[in-house]
């Protein structure tokens, strides 16, 4: 069975091996992650994704067809007999027809042939011999085998043949001396020509005119790189490529050689002339043999090199790799790095320079040296001319040993990247481009020159960064040329820690800007990549884009640290270029950061060629323009070595260089901006601006805003101020400690004089004379204050409840958000929430504090004088004083809209207070103790009178109104506690059962249910009783020397009747009846209780001292209640 299946035919039509695409699949995937990994890195990150992605989606499909075809070649084998039988029986059939061809056609021709005459010879031979006496000897040697040769007689065949052989190798034939190498075996001689060939030939007979014949070669090469496709150039050829080596070496081997005396075939006369050799020559058939051999060997090596740098191009290098092959195949032309032309005709700017076509041309010939004797070593001559002369004698040979060698060259462009390179120097340093036999790498041989070339172009470019027109990139270790491992590259410090790389891709020829690390900046991949193209379409502009990639890069930096911050910054504001020129000829870029409690102010920082310089600016826009269009009024100039390090010199606001842009100059101008010092010394990182650097700039910028609005609001006002040292401090107070700076040392405070900001203010001369003025939380992102430190002339201890409350230490109390008070060093502290009306506010604040530290002082002075010795302080914050003006009757002040065009107001409060038993003496004005209800005693009766007693504060100084305000509280008194009692006692008369469910008689007659007695205030000093018909009335007035008149409320103290000067009340009230006789029995009832009562009648009523006051008045009271409830 295997017998006849190997008879069938093997059909391959349309069948590919699984190997060859298992192979080309793998080699495909190969290729394509070879060019992912020199394209991903000049990608972004988005772009290196995608392409990834897509690449594993086509390969996952090639992949999984390739899966499917491996399963069905598992009946690879049955497909293929059936198709071998197949094409067996199409050959059968085809054979019957041909046969049914054959039949018809010969049926066809035989009738018309005639049979020839008949052989009567052959006839009569085989008659009477037998057999055939005269057949021809062609069918003899073509029917009948020739008898076959045994071993023995092969091996002397052969061993004659070597004999031969080896006779005429020593004896005539001319051998080169590359040649020398063989050895005589198998009936056939072996040369071997190093880095060459080894070839074997053979005589075709022992005679001298037999020549030699070609029998086989192996070509000496190694192939290198990769080996994909190296099948298709075996060392040892075979198939049509070894026939034709074949005929062409036996061809010139045998070109001198005299025709047999009897061709087999006739000589055709198309044929041009067998050549014949000169006189005085003698025929070298391995001389042309070598020459031969020799081209064909370096024929096929620069052909395995033009099929390497082909794949070259099937590998991504298609655009920019141009193979060509001159001179009959013996020149190879690499070009290397090609541009792609440009759709169209593009118009070409007319200051960009024009760019070479490609970058460089590589190119391998096969060449003959020139100087011959140098090809061969002194020894290799004079063996040469002794074999000559020995075999030769006089002849010379018929051919001459050609000397063929490879000759590279490398040919770079000028103006590659505009960049014009040492050719020559570049070309040395390449050193000696050869083509090695035994490691045949067309590749290596092309990235060794790209290699150089792109190292010299960076070299270039270097030289040119560090020699450009602004020194950026001239000190040491700015630009540096790193080599690793044949990949050169530019390393371009462009500031702090970032680093610009600048290679030349090896393939393309494009120059490729990129960062230290693409993944880690794939945020900045299209900038770098718009950049690259950029670079590429002008290259000569490689500084300008590297300092334009430097400013960016800063300026990222300082978004990135601002935004960190939480600071509010702009690269660009609305700003026209006439405004930005006012920040200086240098400047190559601005970062603007707002000030958040000033929205006006930026910080700018200011890019320059060097190092950054730092503005502080006011901006104001323009309401009239369209877009809304800014301008800059000031510019300030920081100085941050004055602000952050020289600490030691009192870097202050003075230290600030000024600059004023508006029609109004600043104050505090100090130099211009021309004059600042050049000897700055500038460091390489000049750049690294850190992030505490610019906190704190910030924080000063801010500081220096605030500082500016109070100085505005002192100029308003015309009030001149100072700076004093920053080294005198806020004082130590415990509730301020959260709002200190590590910059606070840097920033001076404002002083001013007391007689300047207080001047008009009241209580003007409780200050000392320096006050100093010091915005707080411009460092933090609070809300912007300002705090005003004044010390007092004298230290009042602060005393009561509310004080002791509000302290956090044992001399400090915070009355409230805005005040805080140190008793220990008599300073008050004023905060001001708003820094643009701090100056008013703290007018009324002082205006306040200061008057209740007066009223306190002065209270104080009276519980240490013999005058009143009653009265006492009981409550002191700042915000209030609590005292005692009798016993413990207790009055609450506090003054508010101190800075009102109506000088402000002060509110009373009246109280009553735990009775102390060491003030219940004789001399006292506490009332005597009655026989009232806990709620009734504990009540103030000047309560009422608060309205009118709130002005005498507001008339005259302050410590001689309080003078009188507490003189008055003490002389009205009196009046008011019995008063009181007047209407308290009618109050429980009311509720009483014995009065018939508290309604009196008179209340019965009028149909009226109010109590009989109310009291209410007149004015200042001047009570008012009420009986209860409403018709009639006591007024209570307070006199000099503390006196006090108790009169009928019907008559005017301004006129001789109730008709003069009469009043619309005075028409509602009716004198009371017999008020005379009730007054004179009230004063006589007075004196027969104390004989010394200074008590006087007159005209309207009477007129006591107000010790006496309460007998007088509650005689009258009971007298005239009396008299209107009886009539």
């Amino acid at each position: 069975m295997e017998e006849l299946e190997n008879e069938l035919p093997v059909v391959l039509d349309g069948q590919v091996p699984l190997g060859d695409l298992l192979s080309r699949v793998a080699q495909a995937i190969y290729a394509e992650l070879s060019e992912l990994a020199e394209t991903l890195p000049n990608m972004s990150d988005g772009a290196r994704k995608r392409t990834l992605a897509d690449w594993v989606v086509k390969t996952k499909k090639q992949v999984v067809k390739l899966y499917a075809i491996t399963k069905w070649a598992r009946d690879a084998e049955t497909v293929q007999k059936c198709m071998n039988i197949t094409a067996f029986l199409m050959n059968q059939n085809q054979q019957f027809e041909d046969v049914i061809r054959g039949l018809t056609y010969a049926k066809e021709s035989l009738d018309p042939a005639r049979l020839r005459n008949h052989d009567l010879l052959t006839s009569l031979d085989v008659l009477t011999t037998g057999t055939y006496q005269r057949l021809p000897s062609g069918i003899k040697k073509s029917i009948i085998p020739i008898t076959p040769l045994t071993d023995a007689e092969v091996i002397s065949t052969l061993s004659d043949m070597e004999d031969a052989i080896r006779y005429r190798l020593r004896m005539s034939e001319i051998i080169p001396v590359e040649m020398f190498q063989h050895h005589i075996a198998n009936g056939r001689v072996h040369f071997s020509v190093p880095k060459l060939f080894e070839t074997a030939i053979c005589l075709r007979g022992a005679e001298k005119n037999d020549g030699w014949f070609f029998v086989s070669v192996k070509f000496l090469i190694i192939v290198g790189g990769d080996l994909t496709g190296m099948q298709e150039f075996p060392s040892e050829p075979t198939g049509l490529l070894r026939r034709h080596i074949a005929d062409e070496a036996d061809q010139r081997m045998a070109c001198y050689l005299p025709l047999p005396d009897k061709p087999e075939f006739a000589p055709n006369p198309e044929d041009p002339p067998r050549p014949q050799l000169p006189e005085g020559t003698v025929d070298a058939p391995l001389v042309r043999l070598f020459n031969f051999l020799q081209m064909m060997s370096m024929s096929y090596q620069l052909e395995i090199l033009c099929y390497q740098a082909q794949r070259m191009r099937s590998l991504g290098w298609a655009d920019f790799l141009k193979v060509e092959m001159r001179d009959g195949r013996k020149t190879l032309a690499v070009s290397y790095w090609m541009r792609p032309p440009q759709p169209g005709a593009p118009v070409v700017a007319p200051n960009r320079l024009k760019l070479p076509p490609h970058g460089g041309t590589l190119t391998i010939s096969i060449v003959e040296k020139v100087d011959k004797k140098a090809a061969r070593s002194p020894i290799a001559r004079m063996l040469a001319e002794l074999q000559r002369k020995s075999k030769l004698g006089d002849m010379r040979p018929s051919d001459d040993v050609e000397s063929l060698q490879f000759d590279a060259k490398w040919e770079p462009m000028k103006g590659v990247l505009a960049a014009n390179i040492d050719a020559e120097e570049a070309i040395v340093a390449v050193k000696e481009l050869a083509v090695e036999s035994d490691n045949i790498d067309f590749e290596s041989m092309l990235r060794k020159v790209i290699e150089v070339h792109t190292r010299a172009i960076l070299r270039f470019y270097q030289v040119q960064l560090q020699r450009g027109p602004v020194r950026v990139f001239s000190p040491a270790g700015k630009v540096v040329l790193v080599s690793e491992k044949g990949y050169h590259s530019l390393r371009v410090h462009l500031c702090a820690d970032e680093v610009a790389i600048v290679s030349i891709d090896t393939r393309t020829g494009r120059l490729s800007i990129r960062d230290t690390g693409d993944l880690a900046a794939a945020g900045r991949g299209p900038r770098f990549s718009a950049l690259s193209d950029k670079l590429n379409e002008a290259p000569n502009m490689l500084f300008e884009v590297l300092i334009r990639l430097r400013f960016q890069t800063i300026t990222d930096i300082v978004e990135q640290k601002a935004n960190y911050l939480g600071f509010q910054v702009f690269r660009n504001r609305n700003f026209s270029k006439e405004e930005i020129q006012k920040l200086g000829p240098a400047a190559r870029g601005m970062m603007y950061i707002q000030l958040a409690n000033f929205p006006t102010h930026y910080l700018v920082l200011v890019l320059t060629d060097e190092e950054f310089r730092y503005a502080l600016i006011s901006t104001k826009m323009l309401s009239d323009t369209m877009f809304g269009n800014m301008i800059m009024e000031d510019i300030g100039w920081l100085d941050v070595r004055r602000i952050r390090g020289d600490r030691s010199a009192g870097a202050g606001m003075d230290e600030v260089v000024i600059s004023s842009m508006s029609h109004e100059p600043l104050v505090l101008q100090k130099r211009k901006r021309d004059d600042i010092p050049s000897e700055l010394s500038r460091s390489e990182d000049s750049f690294n601006l850190e992030t505490q650097v610019l906190r704190e700039l910030y924080a000063y910028c801010c500081a220096r805003v605030a500082y500016t609005r109070v100085e505005r609001q002192f100029k308003l006002r015309g009030i001149p101020y100072t700076h004093v040292n920053p080294t005198i401090t806020l004082p130590q107070i415990s509730e301020l400690g959260h709002i200190q700076s590590s910059l606070a040392r840097s920033v001076p405070a404002l002083c001013v004089q007391s007689s300047d900001i207080l001047s008009g203010a009241p209580a003007a001369e409780a200050a000392m004379p320096n006050i100093r003025v010091i915005p707080l939380n411009w460092w933090s992102d609070k809300k912007a204050q300002v705090v005003t430190c004044v010390k007092l002339k004298y230290v009042q201890q602060p005393v009561g409840k509310r004080a002791a409350a509000g302290s956090s230490s044992k001399n400090i109390i915070r009355p409230s958000k805005r005040i805080i008070y140190d008793a220990a060093e008599a300073v008050v502290s004023f905060l001001s929430e708003e820094v643009d009306t701090c100056v008013d506010e703290f007018l009324e604040e002082w205006a306040r504090v200061s008057k209740m530290v007066v009223i306190a002082r002065e209270v104080a002075r009276m519980a240490k004088g013999n005058k009143w010795p009653d009265v006492r302080l009981l409550s002191f914050d700042l915000q209030t004083v609590e005292f005692a003006y009798a016993s413990d009757y207790t009055v609450l002040i506090t003054c508010t809209d101190q800075l009102s065009p109506t000088g402000g107001s002060f509110e009373l409060r009246f109280s009553r207070c735990a009775p102390s038993p060491t003030f219940l003496q004789p001399s006292s004005l506490a009332p005597p103790q009655l026989r009232f209800s806990n709620h009734q005693l504990r009540t103030n009766p000047h309560e009422e009178a608060e309205p009118y007693l709130r002005h005498v504060l507001r008339h005259g100084p302050l410590a001689s109104s309080l003078d009188r305000l507490v003189e008055l509280l003490r002389n009205t008194l009196p009046i008011a506690v019995e008063l009181e009692h007047m209407r308290a006692s009618s109050r429980d008369t009311k509720q009483s059962p014995g009065r018939g469910r508290g309604r009196p008689r008179i209340a019965a007659t009028t149909g009226t249910s109010e109590p009989w007695v109310d009291t209410y205030v007149k004015g200042l000093g001047w009570w008012r009783v009420l009986y209860g018909d409403l018709r009639h009335a006591l007024d209570f007035r307070l006199m000099t020397e503390q006196r006090i008149a108790i009169l009928d409320a019907s008559y005017s103290l301004f006129g001789s009747s109730s008709t003069s000067s009469p009043s619309p009340e005075l028409f509602s009230l009716l004198p009371i009846p017999d008020f005379k006789t009730l007054v004179l029995d009230a004063i006589k009832s007075v004196r027969m209780k104390d004989e010394h009562a200074r008590v006087a009648y007159i005209d309207a009523g009477v007129v006591c001292d107000s010790s006496f006051v309460s007998g007088v008045a509650r005689a009258l009271h009971e007298r005239v209640l009396k008299k209107l409830r009886d009539r």
